[in-house]
């Protein structure tokens, strides 16, 4: 593991796919359109309230399945229970929480099962995938200026069983989908599928290397027990030979269908050192909506593969301490192969155009340059929006993860690439 940096990294010349990539310069706001700058002191204390001063001491899950009978509400609650006994932390203590949108179980209801106290500090984020890391960013914030001293962040889902949300034909569709829908770009995949197309036109890109994103996953799985995909193995013929989900995606591009729910308990720095298990901290945290984005197929942008990730990760990398080249393990969105080695341009990992040969020659897997998705995944372990990701590295930082990274101190998490988006740092 490389010796820990104490302040930001260098911007440093990237010409090959094997060298790092350095932390990402924000691009200066248009001075006749921009706000008035803050003050240097100003500016210096926003960029560092947060940092270092939450941790997640608890995690928790169900099962994962493609069916489980137990409700949503059900699954939340044991997942919630789970991440507090986890921490050691009474229920009645928990005065936060926060979750996504699309979430069908809610605070109210959430609140009274578990046995929570009174609760002073409540949210939810949109866009799916998008706000995995997002509920944990709310949560620190809130308890970083003492809005509240015990948080918990959840998603509980029933997608394996349950319907699938575009097959709703009696709402009305919303503006960008008016776009799309009626001229055949029915689900995500078929949107993604366009931008996997594009990526391969322009740099190169071969489903050998979506390939490769999918195979580092299911060897991932293939050490964890609680993966879906623990103990079926993929070769290259069988992913080359599936049928087709929307062309250039196959099966493998795909991730699960599954049921299941997570939890994670966030309390303040001070708080953790008297938790259970050993704390780990919120380095930073960043949220991305890009300037005239078009979920999913970016139209409006001049350039559609240059997604959320960009915006989130400059916010992301201006408020750390280290950059992409010391980060031990990612855990990186995979609801689609091609969202990898997008997010690894995104968040400067190699250079643009670069991601597809980054999976080369075992990168993505243990021992390799970057290992990702150590649990497995949405690709292989559960699709639950996201939420898997933050626990594995969770687990990363402990030491506990069956595909452990030796030595691993700092992780990085990201939200779904595609819509508007949402990452963290994370520190032992």
């Amino acid at each position: 593991m490389a010796a820990r940096r104490t302040t930001p990294a260098a911007p440093t010349a990237h010409t090959t796919t094997t060298a790092p990539r350095a932390p990402l310069t924000p691009t200066a706001p248009d001075p006749s359109t921009a706000p008035t700058a803050p003050t240097a002191s100003t500016a210096s204390t926003a960029s560092t309230a947060l940092k270092d001063a939450t941790a997640i001491v608890g995690i928790g899950q169900t099962p994962f399945a493609r069916r489980l009978d137990a409700s949503e509400k059900t699954l939340a609650c044991r997942a919630i229970l789970a991440a507090l006994d986890d921490a050691g932390i009474p229920p009645s203590q928990v005065d936060a929480f926060a979750s996504y949108t699309m979430e069908e179980t809610d605070e109210v209801e959430i609140a009274k099962a578990v046995g929570a106290g009174d609760v002073t500090f409540f949210a939810r984020t949109g866009f799916g995938g998008g706000a995995s890391c997002a509920t944990v960013a709310h949560l620190a914030t809130a308890i970083a200026t003492g809005q509240a001293s015990v948080g918990v962040a959840w998603r509980s889902r029933k997608r394996g069983s349950g319907p699938r949300p575009w097959t709703d034909t009696r709402r009305q569709l919303p503006t960008p989908a008016q776009w799309t829908r009626p001229y055949g770009l029915l689900r995500p995949v078929d949107e993604i599928a366009m931008l996997a197309r594009r990526y391969m036109h322009e740099y190169g890109a071969t489903r050998d290397h979506f390939f490769n994103v999918a195979l580092a996953c299911r060897n991932h799985a293939g050490r964890n027990p609680a993966a879906i995909m623990h103990g079926r193995p993929l070769t290259r013929e069988t992913y080359m030979t599936s049928r087709w989900i929307s062309e250039p995606l196959c099966l493998f591009d795909n991730c699960l269908e599954t049921d299941g729910a997570l939890a994670c308990v966030v309390v303040s720095a001070d708080r953790a050192r008297d938790c259970r298990c050993s704390p780990v901290y919120v380095h930073a945290a960043a949220q991305g909506l890009p300037a005239q984005h078009h979920g999913m197929v970016n139209y409006w942008n001049d350039d559609p593969l240059t997604g959320p990730s960009w915006t989130a990760a400059r916010q992301l990398w201006k408020t750390a301490d280290f950059g992409p080249d010391d980060v031990d393990v990612a855990q990186i969105y995979d609801a689609f192969t091609p969202l990898i080695p997008l997010s690894l341009e995104g968040y400067g990992f190699c250079g643009r155009g670069e991601g597809a040969a980054f999976t080369e020659d075992g990168a993505l897997e243990l021992g390799g340059r970057l290992p990702v998705n150590t649990g497995g995944g949405g690709l292989s372990e559960a699709y639950v929006h996201g939420f898997n990701l933050i626990t594995e590295g969770v687990r990363q930082l402990r030491g506990t993860s069956t595909a452990q990274v030796p030595g691993a101190a700092t992780c990085l998490v990201t939200a779904g690439e595609g819509v508007p988006t949402s990452a963290l740092l994370l520190r032992s």
